[in-house]
């Protein structure tokens, strides 16, 4: 008989176990022959199951070579004397050398297997110690089905580690080998019962456990739960067990995940709750990352790991997609850092074209003058597709890059202002790890899913600018208003892909970094579905479900201060001439800068004009005018926003209207004239009806033209089309065009006569 091969005395079956951070298994992946291990050391096992297990089965493992001749000789005696086999004289090593004997395992019983068992035992006596023979026991002894070793069996049909098993647990997974397919206690508690109490009877008699011990034993009852197909973050395993395994073959064999299973398990609840309300195809990822370590806590690539349908095999959690407008939070810490705002600059939520580019909102209207916490909390794109302008695309993704989170640009593309609608591709993965910069200091981290793994951290932002940002998304970001205004503390930022391919909602609290994603793993639209109403409630939900610690009130870093500021020219308040501070604000301001209002585009000048006023009507007039006025300095709104201040929806410039006899100066220059209603005139209905229509048309200006009644854009026209205004409601209304430079013309009038109606259309 040839030796027993190398390979056989410690066996590389193949199967690996991805397990959370506790130990307990996410995903087992069989062996070859489609068993499931989970290897484990005699350290790690429970000493109640060592001591029934050599008590019961072999008690002088530790004094033979493999062969008790006592034992044998007893076993032959019986045999001969009742005609069948009463006892099997095996020792340990015997057992293990039928397990990993290709030759033995299965064969019938006889003279010959035994003594070839015998001679294999006799051999791994010779090559291993008595602890690794041990071992190879705990993980090889058949455990019923597919399931073999201790760990694996104490898990699958008991649900906790084998080193947590009570005095009755230990009997039974002693008793389970000797008869695996008979015993399984999922599906014959009765049998199994019974062969566990023979093993505590035997413990009893031997004296290894007390009489006492082994009668409360046997009051314990035979409960186990089915051989589950079903795993826990079956995405983050496969991901896993991908990875380039090092270590000794038992590491190779287990992988220790950072994963939580119980946080695991409700999350992966939480998606099959609201899967089925989603239409065929769409799926869902969820990432919570922990702060502190950058370890994920809770991976889930897809919403049902067990629905094909919604490509649930597709992870992601790592696929690439567009991430609409969740990068505009990283834009406005840059511009923070770089000295182009303070939280309450002014900024211009109007019309206007940058190099042929047109950016609309979300919600296709306009809101003209707004701050940078008002823009970024209502994520409003043309304020966002400004800035960025400044910066420069190039920039700004290169600093991203730098942070961690990679922009895909399709080959030969440049960035450009699409960029931060969602132009370019990323991941949930990476979205996650910059998030985390919001609460730790402006430092952005990648994601671990393995103690193991290098911590990789890099500054995406100043920690400055980090906590105006997070302020921002958490409570609106005014020094006024306190910072943390119950609940949790989450601030966070929702963001849709065009065509409604993706919604997206990503949040940070003191402890956690939060990602979600919906959408069809195919890219196709959803149409209705946006990051407001179908990722964000989630991310509520999560939040609600995990563990958070107390917030911890937050003290501004030494490089935030609170300031007064004042529209429309920005400055601090205490440097804002008399007269021209039209609207006070309280800011957040970085490093005691407070830059002035962003400048007009293509306008030499800045906000301060000289307007002339005439000092008996207090009406604006002009040096061509016949009507004499008095010069002065005045502040100014931006061009794009004198439409809102013509109709009275921002403060004046120090002459609220300029004086009938000099109309013609308040248009000239302007390149822009509104021709079809006269301002002052007073609009009537025709009798019966119950609305009034005017057709409008416009002279003069470059490129588009937007129409809009009270300071809301109603209409988009190209060059001079004619235009038809709907009016439904009685009172006074400002009617305005505006070309694509901030040119523009307005007329005010009146409209009388009407039921009551909505509005003007």
């Amino acid at each position: 008989m040839h030796p027993l091969p190398a390979q056989a005395l410690r066996p590389a079956d193949g199967g690996l176990v991805v397990t959370s951070a506790d130990g307990s298994p996410l995903r087992a992946y069989p062996s070859e022959d489609g068993i499931w291990r989970y290897p484990v050391s005699p350290e790690d096992v429970s000493p109640l199951y060592l001591q029934a297990l050599l008590t019961y089965e072999d008690r002088w493992f530790y004094w033979h070579w493999g062969i008790n001749p006592y034992a044998m000789a007893r076993a032959a005696w019986q045999w001969a004397s009742s005609g069948r086999i009463v006892s099997g004289g095996s020792t340990l090593t015997m057992q293990v050398a039928r397990m990993i004997d290709p030759a033995l395992r299965g064969a019938p019983r006889g003279m010959g297997a035994k003594l070839r068992q015998m001679a294999r035992a006799a051999q791994l006596e010779w090559h291993l110690s008595k602890r690794d023979i041990l071992t190879l026991y705990l993980n090889h002894a058949p455990m019923g089905g597919i399931v073999e070793g201790v760990e694996m069996a104490s898990r699958s049909y008991l649900g906790k580690p084998s080193r947590q098993l009570s005095h009755a647990e230990a009997a039974l997974l002693t008793a389970l080998p000797q008869a695996p397919s008979r015993l399984r206690p999922d599906r014959a508690p009765e049998a199994a019962r019974a062969a566990r109490d023979k093993v505590l009877a035997r413990l009893a008699e031997r004296g290894r456990w007390s009489a006492e011990v082994a009668a409360d034993a046997r009051i314990e009852r035979v409960i186990a739960q089915p051989l589950r197909g079903h795993w826990l973050a079956p995405l983050a395993a496969e991901r896993l067990r991908q990875r380039p395994q090092q270590g000794s073959m038992a590491a190779r064999r287990v992988v220790r995940s950072t994963l939580d299973a119980e946080w695991q398990s409700i999350v992966e609840n939480m998606l099959l709750d609201r899967v089925d309300t989603l239409p065929p195809k769409v799926s869902m990822a969820v990432l919570v990352m922990d702060n502190d370590s950058l370890e994920a806590r809770v991976y889930a690539g897809s919403a049902d790991f067990s629905d094909a349908r919604r490509a649930a095999h597709v992870d992601m959690v790592r696929g690439v997609r567009s991430p609409g407008s969740t990068l505009k939070p990283f834009l406005y810490a840059m511009a923070l850092d770089e000295g182009m705002i303070h939280s309450e600059s002014l900024l211009v939520d109007a019309p206007q074209t940058f190099g042929g580019y047109r950016p609309g909102n979300f919600q296709a209207s306009f809101s003209g003058a707004v701050s940078v916490s008002e823009a970024l909390q209502r994520s409003l794109n043309v304020p966002a597709v400004d800035l960025l302008d400044r910066i420069g695309p190039a920039r700004f993704a290169s600093a991203l890059r730098a942070g961690g989170l990679r922009l895909r640009i399709p080959a030969g593309a440049a960035p450009n202002l699409s960029l931060i609608l969602g132009g370019a591709g990323t991941t949930l993965e990476e979205l996650v790890g910059a998030y985390r910069a919001l609460a730790r200091g402006g430092m952005a981290g990648r994601v671990r899913l393995t103690a193991d793994e290098p911590r990789i951290e890099s500054r995406i932002m100043s920690e400055g600018a980090a906590f105006i940002v997070r302020d921002i998304l958490e409570s609106g970001g005014r020094p006024d208003r306190p910072f943390y205004a119950g609940g949790r503390g989450l601030a966070w930022k929702t963001g849709t892909s065009f065509g409604f391919r993706d919604a997206w909602a990503v949040g940070v609290t003191d402890t956690w970094t939060l990602g979600v994603w919906v959408g069809r793993p195919d890219g196709t639209p959803n149409p209705g579905f946006f990051g407001a109403n179908v990722a964000a409630p989630l991310l509520q939900d999560l939040v609600a479900a995990l563990p958070s610690a107390v917030p911890v009130p937050r003290v501004p870093p030494a490089s935030v201060r609170a300031q007064s500021v004042c529209w429309p020219l920005g400055l601090r308040a205490d440097s804002t001439p008399d007269g021209m501070c039209l609207q006070r604000r309280q800011a957040w301001s970085l490093d005691d800068a407070v830059p002035p209002t962003l400048p007009d585009r293509g306008t030499p000048g800045g906000l301060v004009e000289t307007v002339w006023v005439d000092p008996r009507s207090g009406m604006r007039t002009d040096p061509g005018c016949r009507v004499p006025g008095t010069p002065r300095q005045a502040a100014r709104w931006p061009l794009a926003l004198q439409p809102w201040a013509e109709a009275g929806m921002l403060p004046g410039t120090g002459a609220a209207s300029w004086h009938p006899a000099c109309a013609a100066a308040a248009h000239a220059g302007a390149g822009v004239r509104l021709e079809g209603l006269d301002g002052g005139a007073i609009l009537r209905p025709v009798p019966g009806r119950d609305r009034i229509d005017v057709q409008l048309r416009a002279l003069g200006g470059e490129g588009g033209l937007w129409w809009m009644v009270d300071g809301r854009p109603v209409r988009r026209t190209d060059g001079a089309s004619p235009v038809s205004l709907r009016f439904t409601e009685n009172g006074a209304h400002t009617v305005t065009v505006m070309d694509e430079g901030g040119r523009y013309d307005s007329v005010r009038v009146t409209v009388r006569g009407l039921p009551a109606g909505s509005r003007s259309e």
